[in-house]
């Protein structure tokens, strides 16, 4: 899998990026689904509001960046 992603995911294309949406769910701490389902979108909406990054609902490489900070340091690179 590649953490951060590489290009925005929108909606999921292929197992490596379900991967990547169930690793900012994990973060997020909202269900484990590999989909960008409505609670995904809105908490990634909070962590880009909470860094300043452009409010778009998708999981683009500066919002996983993000979300990276706040995971604790255990979990970093354990996917």
């Amino acid at each position: 899998m590649n953490w951060p992603p590489e290009r925005v995911i929108i909606a999921p294309a292929n197992e490596g990026e379900r991967d990547a949406v169930k690793t900012a769910q994990r973060a997020l701490t909202v269900d484990e689904t590999g989909d960008m389902d409505a609670a995904t979108k809105a908490a990634l909406r909070g962590v880009q509001t909470l860094f300043k990054l452009p409010v778009t609902g998708v999981l683009d490489r500066p919002t996983a960046e993000a979300l990276d900070r706040l995971r604790p340091p255990s979990l970093r690179g354990s996917e």
